[in-house]
């Protein structure tokens, strides 16, 4: 093997070695960034992660909103078949409010409340997002087959 092909056979090992490396670092913040919807009924169930960030999305349900002390808030998540409390500390988005579709960005707590780094809510009275939106109607047909029982 001559001098110029050893050191071309080195360069594509160093090439192909980073790319490696690039793609592993890419994959682990993508895995780290990674964040699942759950429904109200599925984190009841236990079905979410205990240790790691989720999105829970359901409707809030009506007269369930409590103010204890300053910008902290908890609420009831429904997805018309179980309900979750989910605690916020922050300054809610205009557009919530009792009986309407939003999505939470945080953790389970060790009490079972979900605790919220982030709030959505839709942004018109028309809009559900779609998550939500499949929560609600799979929260309301199990109902439906509980009730029917």
């Amino acid at each position: 093997m001559t001098p110029a092909r050893k050191q071309r056979l080195i360069l594509i090992a160093i090439m192909v070695a980073g790319v490696a490396i690039a793609i592993g670092f890419a994959l682990k913040a993508f895995q780290e960034n990674l964040m699942f919807f759950f429904s109200p009924t599925e984190v009841a169930e236990g079905k979410s992660p205990k240790n790691a960030p989720f999105r829970l999305g359901g409707m809030v349900v009506a007269g369930s909103v409590r103010r204890p002390e300053g910008v902290k808030v908890l609420f009831d998540l429904s997805d018309y078949h179980k309900n979750v409390t989910v605690q916020f500390e922050g300054i809610l988005p205009d557009l919530f409010r009792e009986g309407q579709g939003i999505v939470a960005l945080g953790r389970l707590g060790p009490d079972g409340v979900f605790v919220a780094d982030e709030v959505l809510a839709k942004h018109d009275e028309n809009y559900m997002p779609p998550e939500v939106n499949d929560a609600v109607m799979k929260g309301q047909a199990l109902k439906k087959a509980a009730d029917a029982k």
